[in-house]
Formats: structure tokens, sequence, C-alpha cells
């Protein structure tokens, strides 16, 4: 039977090879405490800060709690809107590891110093969303334009969600006929992401992520972009061990393990693309997700 690859191109056996792989590195270097299953590695602390953009965390929380099943470390996590952890960063605030959106972010802080170094960490796509049964009989992303079509979009949300959806639509030459047909002007996405699932437009456009939080997984029709379409900014999701990481043997093992085909599988499940899968490396290629 012909092996089933995930949207990502990075198929399930994939996962499951690379996994048993990186399960078996971990062991040749680190002996197992009996009956816990963990592994016996000695770190100079028992608690990590991880700061991510918020959209990360339907990703990071799983991935956290299975990292301090096997290590024992205690992951203090903090998850908020990006360009002002960012800023914080930039400025006197300190964490240990940062997942962050926005490539040149990254960059920033390792020409500041404040980062040691990043890997590219997953990406995000676009897709139109419908109530179910797709009633305004959506295709396509021009079909925004059509007459007698309700679009709900939330151009006052923050930058991926509204600036970014804003840009995708003049790349498909359709924004201006498509704010003519938005019924609702938002400044929220997932609060216009309940109003489309609630039948109170015909379509939107949101990060494919958006569409597998617990709220509302499986409540609407998804349709995908052409990726053409998708502005390269905020695409990119990096991860990097800060200048202030008080234990830097710990804060690797932590990027490793959330690099790994066992960490990556959470972001995969939570609507990413994984920057280990083969789609992944594609796009670290193309838009050039490298340290600096």
């Amino acid at each position: 039977m012909d092996e089933q690859l995930n949207p990502s191109g990075l198929s399930r056996r994939g996962f499951l090879k690379a996994s048993a792989g990186a399960a078996a590195s971990a062991a040749a270097g680190a002996s197992m405490m009996p009956g816990t299953g963990r592994a016996e590695r000695v770190f100079k602390q028992s608690r990590l800060q991880v700061w991510s953009c918020g959209g990360l965390a339907e990703a990071f929380i799983p991935a956290n709690k299975r990292f301090s099943e096997m290590s024992g470390v205690d992951i203090a996590y903090t998850g908020a809107f990006a360009a002002a952890l960012g800023k914080s960063l930039l400025g006197s605030a300190t964490t240990e590891v940062f997942g962050g959106r926005v490539l040149d972010l990254a960059k920033k802080l390792r020409k500041a110093g404040k980062m040691r170094y990043f890997k590219p960490l997953c990406f995000t796509s676009y897709v139109l969303v419908t109530p179910r049964g797709n009633p305004g009989g959506i295709q396509g992303i021009h079909d925004l334009g059509r007459h007698g079509v309700r679009v709900i979009l939330a151009p006052q949300a923050s930058p991926p969600g509204g600036k970014a959806v804003s840009g995708l639509l003049k790349k498909a030459g359709v924004l201006e006929k498509a704010m003519a047909n938005a019924v609702v002007k938002g400044s929220c996405v997932q609060r216009t992401m309940e109003q489309l699932i609630s039948g109170d437009g015909d379509v939107s456009v949101v990060e494919k992520r958006v569409t597998k939080l617990p709220a509302f997984k499986d409540m609407a029709e998804v349709i995908p972009i052409p990726e053409k379409y998708f502005p390269p900014p905020p695409l990119t999701f990096t991860i990097g061990v800060l200048d202030a990481a008080a234990d830097t043997d710990l804060a690797d093992h932590y990027v490793d393990f959330i690099c790994s085909a066992e960490g990556q599988a959470f972001f995969e499940t939570a609507g990413f693309i994984p920057a280990l899968s083969d789609k992944g490396q594609e796009m670290t290629e193309r838009l050039g997700v490298k340290d600096v």
C-alpha cells in the first residue's frame, strides 16, 4: 500500500521512523532511570523559561508537557503577541528560549547579541473557510469578489490575521472587491471565525492553524489557497536560545527536542508546516531561514 503523506509533505511513517531514531540517539548519551522512562541526564537547573508568539501555544503546550515528562524539567511557558515579546527582548527583558514569528525578528535578536542562535521551527499557511456545506459555493480565492458573496474579514486584527490577509487578497487581485463584499470587518480573527461558523457570512481567510483550534476544529469547510498569493514575512517561525539562558546545555537539549520528529509532530497537529518536513525544508531554503 502506498505511504500516505500529510499536507506538509512528511509522511506519518517518516515521522515515526525519525522519532525512533531520535530516541535511539538520546539513549546512546543518557541512561534511563528504572521504572520512569526518563533520561537520567543532569542539568544545572530544573526549570527552563520559554517564550513564544501566542499563535504557537497550541503546539508548545503539549510539546512542553512531553519534554517535562522525559526530562523532569519544568517549562515556564509564556505565549503572547510576537511583536510585543520581540520589543521586550530587544530591550531589557530576558528569557531563555524564544519561538517567534517573522525571520527579521530572529535576525535582529542575533545582531543585538541577545540570541545565541536560531533554527527554523515551522511555517504557517492560509486557507479559505466557509460554513459547513459551503452554502456560498466557494471554490477559490477569486470568489471573494463575486457578486452576492458575503465576505467576513478581520482587517483590524494583528498583522498575521489582518495586514497579511489584506496583502494576500491584493496579490490575488481581489482586495477591493472582497472588501466591498465584506459584511464583517472585525478586529479579532477568532471572533470573525465564530461569526463565519454561525453563518453570518459565506467565506473568510484565516491561517490554517486557526481551523485546528479546539473551538473551531471540524466546524468549517477548508479550501486551500495557492501559495503564490501568500505574503512571505508572516510565514516563518524560528526557535532560538537566548544569551540569558542560565543552562545552555538544557536550552540546547530543549531546542533539539522541539526540532526533532517527535517535537515537530505537535506543530503539524496544530496546523503548521513542520520545518523537518519535505515542504518545510523547501520553504526553509526558499525563504532563506538561516542563522546569521
